[in-house]
């Protein structure tokens, strides 16, 4: 019996593919194709897992930092003096304070004691949000006490609290407070006086807090971004529930050796091949976010300006459909996950954020060059606005000079316009008679900048007034 057999389900003795040539005997790989195959096939799943887990090591980074200043759910680190570019923190602001503080949840239900007039998320341990507090969150801004449950609690919920039940055990909460009359104090011995965190069974008798002051402090919240990337991705499997990803994601990191209860030691080959993935996975992310191809990530045509929160949505969704550059672009660039960033509230609530990592001739920003960026008169923020310099290698705060490497409305001595227009200016020297909107670069070294704008307008949203583009002048 012959039956017509399509070519199409068929494959030729030999096939010339990106990997080499692939030989067969009648459709039966030999030997070096085996190889071929399976290397191809791990290093494709390596670099697949090294993006997916972008978010898992960007926390896991974040909570070995916290844990090397003293014990989860009681060190608070806290910038009481602002923070500066001495501290290795995605895309910090150097405008308002922070706290930022580590928790666990497996010994039990935990109790939040939050402070009023604090603004932030916490997320879990997949770098996903559960919920705000302060300003954005259930109590307003008013201050309260939130209830987290662990995965799983069967136990009773007593009344009183904001009730947020968590898929993960571990959880990064990190807040801003505000400037008065331009100082950080008010809000920061805020914050000492009343932030408490204990767990629900020992209520009656809470631990001290742990306040650490990170403001000038050298030291490093950044996840890595070669080979020891899967080893933290593999601590975070380690610690959270079994069922705490989807099974097919838990299926992308078993296949390159990470599964829980298993460790995690690849062989000679296989180290080779995720060390290779990772470098791919690094250069794969860094292009996303400095080259972007998606149209819908920059806000106006021809210009540079972009945002980090693809699709709008801080779920990186549309229509069902999960944005993965959009999502791997954002959590190697920044930090924190929040409908805030990422939504638009009511008039002058939340904050908006623009990128720019490009001059408006498309090329890479360089410190040995001066560069200028006109804001039109009515810039919309209600609160106020600030320009931030980062490293293109650190995405922290470039570090030069000036301890704050940043230029906003808070500037005492920014100069305006006659017309209430705004020019700001970096380089590696300024202008003359420029030094008060000026921020230093260094030469040969790149850098890109984030405009914030607190308390939104509707000019922002419907595009009325747009930020000029960063132009070369020198």
């Amino acid at each position: 019996m012959t039956t017509e057999i399509p070519v199409s389900i068929t494959t030729p003795d030999k096939v010339e593919t990106s990997i080499g040539s692939l030989k067969f005997e009648d459709g039966f790989p030999d030997p070096a194709t085996v190889t071929k195959v399976y290397d191809n096939l791990d290093f494709q799943r390596g670099t697949q897992a090294y993006l997916a887990g972008l978010p898992l090591v960007s926390i896991e980074g974040a909570r070995r930092a916290i844990a090397s200043f003293g014990p989860v759910n009681q060190t608070v680190l806290i910038t009481e003096q602002l923070m500066d570019s001495r501290s290795l923190f995605l895309t910090a602001n150097t405008t308002t304070p922070y706290t930022i503080i580590s928790l666990d949840l497996k010994e039990g239900p935990l109790v939040l004691e939050i402070p009023s007039a604090v603004l932030g998320p916490i997320d879990n341990a997949l770098f996903k949000w559960d919920t705000d507090i302060g300003f954005t969150g259930p109590d307003h801004g008013k201050g309260g006490k939130y209830l987290l449950l662990p995965p799983g609690y069967k136990g009773d919920i007593p009344e009183g609290y904001f009730v947020v039940k968590c898929d993960t055990y571990g959880h990064l909460m990190f807040f801003r407070t505000f400037l008065k009359d331009g100082s950080p104090v008010p809000g920061v011995e805020n914050v000492k006086k009343n932030l408490k965190i204990y767990l629900l069974s020992r209520a009656a008798n809470p631990p001290a807090m742990n306040f650490v002051n990170i403001s000038g402090k050298a030291f490093n919240t950044i996840g890595p971004s070669d080979y020891s990337a899967f080893e933290f991705i593999n601590s975070m499997i380690q610690t959270e529930p079994e069922d705490v990803m989807p099974p097919d994601m838990l299926g992308l990191y078993a296949s390159i050796g990470i599964q829980k209860g298993r460790t995690f030691s690849p062989d000679a080959r296989m180290k080779k091949i995720l060390v290779d993935a990772a470098a791919v996975g690094d250069a794969t992310a860094r292009t996303l976010a400095f080259k972007s191809r998606i149209k819908e990530a920059f806000f106006y045509p021809n210009s540079g300006w972009c945002t980090t929160f693809i699709g709008g949505s801080y779920k990186f969704e549309e229509n069902g459909v999960r944005l993965l550059d959009g999502q791997s672009m954002f959590f190697f660039y920044a930090t924190g996950i929040t409908p805030a960033m990422s939504m638009k509230l009511a008039p002058g609530e939340g904050s908006a954020y623009a990128a720019c990592f490009v001059d408006s001739k498309g090329n890479a920003l360089n410190g040995k060059n001066t560069y200028q960026i006109h804001l039109p008169p009515n810039i919309p923020a209600k609160d106020f606005w600030s320009f931030t310099a980062y490293d293109n290698e650190s995405r922290s705060m470039l570090q030069t000079d000036q301890q704050f490497p940043a230029i906003g409305s808070e500037n005492k001595g920014l100069v305006k316009n006659p017309d209430g227009s705004v020019d700001v200016y970096f380089g590696p020297k300024a202008p003359a008679g420029k030094e008060n909107n000026w921020v230093q670069t260094v030469p040969g070294k790149g850098w890109n900048t984030l405009l914030r704008l607190y308390g939104p307008l509707d000019p922002w949203f419907n595009k009325t007034w747009q930020p000029g583009e960063i132009v070369l002048i020198k």
